[in-house]
């Protein structure tokens, strides 16, 4: 009775992301991927995820790059003076301090939803934030009422309750991973009240790059579906955030600015490494966990 979505965020980002997620879809390790609207390599994740029949989701970006909605590109909210998003820390402060004007937000947001509607022909499955900024003030109310808009059924709520256990996590990404969690706390009601379904539970802040282990995710998985509440189906749900891909090249992919450190390290071929173990396979066997998007949900 235990359902497990295995999502790959980031799709789109680079080739050599892209041909990661899709190789880990095709051994059965992920289950579904979260498109960026902006990425350099969106076009090529598209042609493989219809080549592959991959469910997709998308991966709402307000942080890096360039707004896909073309007059907010100057003189918004959203942007700095050369028209790139504020970054992960930069929007966190507009969003915190008042400084996002919602109007904009929510044109942004349509925008994303009707790319992505426009070149896979259906609303996505899923949507959750690059950097989680879906769950932000400022951003959640208009996020929740543009997705049910869009018929989109399910959204991430990324608190994972074993968090403070994980002794690996330094403490800037603890206390980072403490505000997304009193966002998450304020966004939950405001999910539900537009209709949007959320997963029993959710686990991938502590097991990102290196620090994915076996026995890590096994631990995790395991606490994630005893503190959850079981579904009125009957199943117990959760959601794995997860990173896969091969180290991007230097100087191609992004959005618009260049890979990322993370991209550019080995860390998620790492996570494709974990992903495609033997051993965890076989954990999902004896705890009685089936895979599934969330278009089987």
């Amino acid at each position: 009775m235990k359902k497990l979505v295995i999502n790959a965020d980031d799709f789109g980002y680079c080739p050599e992301r892209n041909r990661g997620i899709v190789e880990s879809y095709l051994h059965g390790d992920v289950t579904t991927a979260s498109l960026m609207a902006n990425a350099d390599a969106a076009e090529d994740a598209m042609k493989l995820a219809t080549l592959h029949s991959v469910p997709l989701g998308l991966h709402l970006n307000l942080t890096e790059g360039r707004p896909v909605c073309n007059r907010l590109r100057e003189g918004s909210s959203l942007v700095d003076g050369d028209g790139w998003f504020h970054g992960k820390l930069g929007v966190r402060k507009a969003a915190y301090s008042g400084g996002l004007d919602a109007t904009e937000v929510r044109d942004e947001i349509e925008a994303q939803l009707r790319w992505f509607a426009d070149r896979i022909g259906k609303p996505p499955t899923h949507i959750d934030g690059h950097n989680h900024v879906h769950v932000l003030p400022g951003v959640r109310d208009v996020f929740a009422a543009a997705a049910a808009a869009a018929g989109v059924r399910w959204v991430r709520l990324p608190v994972q309750n074993d968090l403070l256990k994980c002794d690996w996590v330094s403490e800037a990404q603890q206390d980072f991973f403490k505000e997304v969690e009193d966002d998450c706390r304020e966004a939950r009601q405001v999910f539900l009240q537009q209709g949007l379904r959320l997963t029993d539970s959710f686990v991938g802040l502590a097991t990102m790059g290196a620090d994915m282990s076996v026995q890590r995710l096994c631990n995790s998985l395991q606490a994630a579906y005893q503190s959850a509440t079981r579904s009125p189906s009957g199943h117990v749900t959760c959601e794995l955030m997860v990173h896969p891909g091969y180290p991007s090249m230097l100087g191609c992919g992004g959005c618009g600015q260049g890979p990322d450190d993370f991209s550019l390290s080995h860390d998620r071929r790492h996570e494709m490494t974990v992903l495609g173990d033997g051993r965890l396979k076989e954990f999902y066997k004896e705890e009685g966990i089936e895979l599934c998007s969330f278009a089987d949900l």
